[in-house]
């Protein structure tokens, strides 16, 4: 089995449930980032042990929140060493909007990967994109670069929908799966 660690950093509780559900999906660790920006003591062993990272953070303003930002920028020992060449990487956001600007918090998470020399992997789920579609059905905000959610801005962590958790779910499988490919 590969090992698999979820990266990320979550403002208001929402990424983290995300963060819960691509690990599930995954059977990743789950690393957060803190307030500050820092991983825990232990969190660039973890890093350097996976055999793939999976990046969250909540999309603020057309890109990462600053705390994952810092955590990216920090992860420059790690490229200056290759440390991470050939790992498997995804990545996934959330925000209030329908759209708010999720595709370019997912190629931020992109370019860093790329900027590591990583292996990234696709959402890999057909849309729900028919007039039958429901907005719980999985992949309804249609992603293909990584998952995303929605959460209304007056809505707790606890009210994100099903559709869109079982996609981060789904998301995490299908990394997993990759991962060990390139393991096997």
């Amino acid at each position: 089995m590969a090992d698999i660690v979820v990266v990320y950093h979550s403002g208001y509780g929402h990424t983290q449930r995300m963060a819960q559900a691509v690990a599930d999906g995954a059977g990743a660790e789950l690393l957060a980032i803190d307030a500050d920006g820092n991983l825990p003591a232990d969190g660039w062993d973890q890093l350097a042990a996976a055999d793939a990272i999976i990046f969250g953070s909540p999309t603020y303003m057309g890109s990462v929140s600053w705390q994952f930002k810092k955590f990216a920028d920090a992860s420059s020992k790690a490229w200056f060493a290759q440390a991470w060449k050939d790992k498997i990487a995804a990545g996934f956001t959330n925000s209030a909007g329908m759209n708010g600007d999720k595709l370019a918090t997912l190629q931020t998470l992109f370019t860093l990967a790329m900027q590591h020399g990583m292996i990234w992997v696709s959402q890999g789920l057909m849309p729900s994109n028919s007039k039958a579609a429901q907005r719980n059905d999985v992949n309804y905000l249609v992603s293909y670069s990584g998952a995303i959610a929605q959460s209304p801005s007056d809505a707790g962590a606890q009210d994100m929908l099903p559709g869109d958790l079982e996609t981060a779910r789904l998301f995490g499988a299908r990394v997993a799966q990759v991962a060990q490919r390139f393991k096997g």
